[in-house]
């Protein structure tokens, strides 16, 4: 493993030197005055700091050597600082303590306990990184690939687990970027067709001139072009599942020959006369009101009835509690991973941003700018900027729902949300926030449907498998 980096802001070139030999298992880097603690700490991302509260321009007082502590836990809030300083007054190092320092020791140090001390400092971090690990891993989901902590895409997933071992359609409806893929993958992998293909079809990518031979192949010589026989995506499927996404995209003329097909698992090639028999299991999906459609004639109600056999109706990232922040981090690490870069997460705004964003565009969204937050975020940690959304104040203008009560409760739980975000999961740091006890803290958890939080906040859970939805 890589030493730990210690940061040393100190402006005596003998304590330095001293510093220096002082802690054998860090790597030391020495900066001299504020500017040059900023910008180390900003390059390095060091594991702890050690300050001197006189530095210079004011290395009789203690004015820059606070301005410098104020500085340094702005910019990484969970970075241990201890504060070493000649001023020994009392007051200094309670001020040094209530701005965050982890500990204050007076000049001159004893080496020995001042080892000690950024020791202590150094596991503390350790530890906090690893608590901060566990409260936002997520409950463990029975399909490989999802990663949610709300109650209503938890449902969602047990019930594709109990209708993976029945071979009936399953329409699944959702907004784009909500996983319908992945849970189309999920139905054919847990039942008995997993070890046969499936086979994805988009309908709305194909124009509509191919459609047909995509779905149901064609003979050779069917016509100008046709130089081969081939096959179609529903025979390459035989055995196994035929995905059909967008399928509100379908054109009407083709349903009637797909419903045929539904009926009677029997197919025939563009330019052929022989029936082919097939065994497929059709899954099928969209973000169209396929109702709606039926009604105006735009989608056939047989094929309608045919394809839902049983619907499962998949939320949207915003109507999943928590799951917003719970990816978000995910993704940060994954990428983070992936790209070389150290980064500690997001900053408190970012957090609440991120609970608070419509997120139009779902998982898919949220995974895009993740990921470019992580590749042009200048810091350890994620803001806004980085993400490019609005604050969270500016997320919630504009509600026009005056009912007091509502009101009252709706901004009672993005209280909650939001301290929950800040303190990383922690009950007891989000109930400090709010200003309330912790019992009080679980019933209001309670009254808003937010239990599973605190679920994740007392449980050591499981680690999430990769690409999430």
């Amino acid at each position: 493993m890589s030493k730990p980096k210690l940061l040393v802001v100190e402006d005596d070139p003998g304590l330095c030197a001293q510093y220096r030999w002082a802690f054998p298992n860090c790597r030391v880097v020495v900066a001299n005055d504020r500017k040059q603690a900023e910008a180390l700490a900003k390059r390095e991302q060091p594991d702890a700091v050690l300050l001197d509260l006189g530095l210079p321009p004011d290395a009789e007082g203690v004015s820059e050597g606070f301005a410098t502590l104020e500085s340094l836990r702005a910019a990484t809030p969970n970075l241990p600082v201890v504060v070493a300083s000649g001023q020994g007054q009392r007051e200094n190092a309670l001020r040094a303590v209530a701005l965050g320092a982890y500990d204050f020791c007076e000049k001159p140090v004893d080496v020995a306990v001042l080892r000690t001390v950024i020791e202590r400092a150094l596991r503390l971090r350790e530890l906090e990184e690893e608590n901060q690990r566990l409260a936002t891993a997520p409950k463990s989901s029975p399909i490989q690939g999802i990663l949610t902590a709300d109650e209503g895409m938890l449902k969602v997933c047990r019930t594709v687990e109990r209708l993976a071992g029945v071979s009936v359609p399953v329409l699944l409806l959702g907004e784009s970027g909500t996983g319908k893929e992945a849970l189309a993958r999920a139905l054919h992998e847990l039942g008995p067709r997993a070890g046969k293909s499936f086979v994805a079809l988009n309908c709305a990518a194909i124009p509509e001139t191919l459609l047909e031979s995509e779905l149901f192949g064609h003979e050779k010589g069917a016509f100008t072009g046709a130089v081969r026989q081939v096959a179609g995506r529903i025979e390459t499927a035989n055995g196994g599942t035929l995905f059909l996404d967008e399928i509100g995209e379908m054109p009407v003329a083709l349903q009637a020959k797909l419903l045929r097909f539904l009926q009677d698992q029997v197919i025939e090639r563009i330019g052929g006369r022989t029936p082919i028999r097939v065994d497929v299991r059709v899954v099928s999906a969209t973000n169209q009101p396929l109702e709606e459609q039926a009604e105006s004639g735009r989608f056939r109600g047989d094929l309608l009835y045919r394809l839902n056999a049983v619907t499962v109706r998949i939320p949207p990232l915003r109507e999943r509690v928590g799951d917003a922040l719970l990816l978000a981090r995910f993704f940060l690490a994954k990428f983070a991973r992936e790209h070389g870069r150290r980064l500690r997460g997001f900053d408190a705004a970012a957090s609440e941003a991120i609970a608070a964003h419509r997120w139009p565009g779902n998982v898919r969204e949220l995974e895009n700018r993740v990921r470019r937050a992580a590749l042009m975020s200048d810091g350890p940690l994620v803001g806004i900027g980085d993400l490019e959304i609005a604050p969270a104040s500016m997320e919630n203008e504009g509600e026009a729902d005056l009912d007091l009560r509502s009101a009252r409760l709706r901004a009672e739980r993005e209280a909650i949300e939001r301290a929950l975000a800040r303190s990383s999961g922690s009950l007891s740091a989000a109930a400090r926030l709010l200003g309330i006890s912790r019992p009080t803290l679980y019933s209001l958890l309670e009254t808003h449907g937010l239990a599973a939080a605190r679920q994740r906040a007392e449980g050591a859970l499981a680690p999430a498998d990769p690409d999430p939805v």
